[in-house]
């Protein structure tokens, strides 16, 4: 099936330290572009951007908006990379129903809620 998710963007106010934040939290690089009023650092999955952290006045942090998720392979070591880098966890690693995985909710470093997804 394809994958139904095209592109997402993470709010930033500092956009520097949230890409710090992810870089680090994710041990990834993020191509970054823009200008001074708006900038992009691009999430990239097979060479392709599939997301960003966005600053531009257009889009706000906000912990009660859209949630996406993150797969990642080790939930828990992710978690304290997490708060070892400005983050907060709001929900501790749970199991899923009917034997799907795991998942955990944190605020980033911008206060934007995202998910994390580990099927072990």
């Amino acid at each position: 099936m394809k994958n139904l998710i095209a592109f997402f963007q993470i709010p930033a106010l500092n956009f520097d330290r949230a890409v710090s934040f992810y870089e680090s939290v994710f041990n990834i690089t993020l191509p970054v572009s823009g200008s001074e009023k708006e900038k992009m650092g691009f999430f990239t999955q097979e060479e392709r951007y599939v997301g960003a952290i966005s600053f531009t006045p257009d889009l706000t942090p906000s912990s009660n908006g859209i949630l996406i998720y993150f797969d990642c392979n080790d939930i828990d070591a992710t978690l304290s990379t997490i708060k070892n880098n400005g983050g907060a966890i709001m929900k501790d690693k749970q199991a899923i129903a009917g034997g799907r995985g795991y998942f955990a909710v944190f605020l980033d470093s911008e206060g934007n809620s995202i998910g994390l997804y580990s099927a072990k």
